[in-house]
């Protein structure tokens, strides 16, 4: 299903399109998932920084580090990579750890941390109040189209 949003985003989303339909949904629209929302951010998140491009400079290309490492060494190590490493997207719920770590550390799956979260957000999210004229603005579009509706 991931594998389904992630695609269904991120081939319009490289054609240009600025609009993701469907977070949330199952089950073609018939269905609605907090959690599955949840998911589908990360999903966004990740296509969003696929299609924001990439840097080429002397920083990114990292020549100086390749020509002191040289071929076939270790590169990890370098404070280079240790630096740019988590210029790479950061999934929240997709664990990236080998299967032994990810077993001893519980082995949660991804919906199951997007539920956990859901609750959380769904407990304690305090959202900002909005402007005073944006509610005005929203109050007056309700106004009239109930007059031109007669309610």
């Amino acid at each position: 299903m991931g594998h389904e949003k992630t695609l269904t985003g991120l081939i319009p989303a490289l054609a240009g399109a600025n609009l993701i339909y469907g977070p949330g949904m199952l089950e073609s629209g018939l269905t609605f998932d907090f959690a599955q929302l949840v998911l589908d951010n990360e999903f966004v998140r990740m296509i969003k920084h696929t299609i924001g491009g990439f840097v080429v400079d002397d920083e990114s290309l990292a020549v100086d580090v390749i020509k002191a490492v040289g071929p076939a060494k270790d590169f990890l190590t370098q404070q280079h990579t240790l630096k740019h490493v988590r210029s790479h997207s950061q999934p929240e719920f997709i664990d990236r750890n080998r299967r032994e770590k990810w077993q001893a550390a519980g082995a949660t799956d991804s919906y199951t941390k997007a539920a956990e979260k859901t609750r959380d957000i769904l407990q304690n999210h305090q959202p900002l109040p909005l402007p005073e004229k944006v509610v005005a603005d929203m109050q007056a579009i309700i106004t009239e189209t109930e007059g031109e509706l007669g309610i």
